[in-house]
């Protein structure tokens, strides 16, 4: 099945202590559905000005990513600028600059209304619902958030989250959702808000997952060298996406169980270099091996 993948489009300069590069691919919904290609057929939604770069959409064609989505408005791109600490943890956004994304509202083409994976990649909780609102009858429904949305329109999230069957945030964000210190308290409290499934992502931690009566926890991909963590977190949300997606029918606790740990191997990569510039060069064969290796650090055996 395909996924439907509604975001942001951006051309971001990301400064770290040992590199910089200017106007590169960005966004939510560009990690998204780069993310998800690698397992499922992906139609993407979101809008661009009129200097965004007419290659990306012959690259978007070369993943099996449907564009006709994807709006083309007089003006500016979405830019963000950003600047990371040695850690590469911390983030200090130097610029926002919205231009076209500013008034941007999804128009779902008819062709895509019945599509029945969506992902509704971080954008506001209002245009998240807006999207759903034009969708016939979509069988499982994903949608990230994030702190702004979480201060500035609660209400708006709130009235989304009955209708998502996967909600992901990150860690901090849970907590302030819930103003629970404890990640366990914090995921059951947002499940029990309405999603059927939570995912909390913490990093270089993993992530845990959240079931009606099941949980699992998820360690992160060891790496020696991230070069740019921006896209990580929407990386893994259209990994885990387009995994699910790749398996039709309903999805079972063991299908979200591997789906995380496929969205976590995509998201290692993603950081290994700028932008994009890792998952366009990604083979499906490194993903096999990555994810088995993966498997494998997550098993152990007890010697008595």
């Amino acid at each position: 099945m395909s996924v439907l993948i509604v975001g942001s489009i951006a051309l971001d300069t990301v400064k770290t202590p040992v590199e910089e590069h200017a106007d590169q691919l960005g966004g939510s919904a560009s990690y998204a559905a780069l993310g998800a290609s690698f397992f499922s057929p992906v139609k993407l939604v979101g809008v661009v000005g009129d200097d965004f770069p007419e290659s990306e959409f012959e690259f978007w064609k070369s993943r099996n990513i449907d564009a006709e989505g994807v709006q083309r408005a007089q003006g500016k791109t979405f830019r963000w600028s950003g600047e990371y600490a040695w850690d590469m943890n911390t983030r200090e956004t130097k610029s926002v600059a919205l231009n076209v994304f500013e008034t941007f509202r999804p128009d779902v083409p008819a062709s895509y209304r019945k599509s029945e994976f969506v992902l509704l990649a971080n954008i506001a909780p209002a245009l998240q619902a807006h999207v759903l609102d034009q969708m016939e009858k979509p069988r499982f429904v994903v949608a990230d958030t994030m702190d702004l949305w979480i201060e500035t329109t609660r209400a708006d999230l709130d009235a989304l989250l009955p209708r998502v069957d996967l909600l992901i945030l990150n860690d901090s964000e849970a907590r302030e959702m819930t103003k629970e210190t404890s990640l366990i308290k914090a995921g059951r409290k947002i499940r029990a808000a309405g999603p059927k499934y939570v995912a909390i992502k913490k990093g270089e931690h993993g992530a845990l997952l959240f079931g009606e009566n099941e949980f699992f926890s998820c360690g992160a991909y060891p790496l020696e060298d991230i070069h740019d963590p921006t896209g990580a977190g929407d990386t893994f949300a259209g990994g885990m996406a387009g995994y699910l997606a790749a398996q039709g029918g309903d999805p079972t606790f063991a299908d979200f169980r591997r789906a995380m740990i496929y969205g976590s191997v995509l998201a290692s990569f993603n950081v290994e270099a700028f932008s994009l510039e890792r998952m366009r060069t990604l083979q499906q064969h490194e993903i096999e091996e990555r994810y088995r290796v993966f498997r494998s650090m997550s098993q152990f055996e007890v010697v008595t």
